[in-house]
């Protein structure tokens, strides 16, 4: 590719994706980025969100969860605590996890609000990619 930057997705148990990209979408604790090639040095701490990834006219997408990103000019590492293709998600899973966090913000006290939020945020990625 003629306009391109290395792309490193690393999981606790398998290297996820390996290869050239011509920009990168994925969502941050600050918001939503795209990334093109020669971009600014950078770090960022990933949320929960769609990891898009163009290689030309092609675009890959994935349910980025959490982790962290380097940003180099050339170069784009990022260390997935928790990354999957569409069909690597359950479906079924991920809509039994939505009802229990929906399930645990309705009762409210007692609940680590925060936890179930994130939790029915992971949920409803995942379902979105399952559709």
């Amino acid at each position: 590719m003629a306009d391109s930057m290395k792309l490193r997705v690393v999981a606790p148990e398998r290297i996820f994706y390996e290869g050239d990209v011509s920009f990168l979408e994925f969502t941050t604790t600050e918001g939503d980025m795209g990334i093109y090639p020669k971009h600014i040095p950078l770090t960022a701490i990933i949320a929960p969100g769609v990891l898009r990834i163009h290689e030309g006219d092609t675009v890959k997408e994935a349910a980025l969860l959490s982790g962290f990103i380097q940003i180099l000019q050339e170069e784009v590492t990022i260390l997935a605590e928790s990354v999957e293709w569409p069909d690597e998600i359950d479906a079924n899973r991920a809509k039994e996890a939505e009802i229990r966090a929906r399930r645990r913000i309705e009762e409210g006290s007692g609940v680590d609000m925060n936890r179930a939020e994130l939790a029915l945020k992971r949920a409803l990625i995942r379902q979105s990619l399952t559709r």
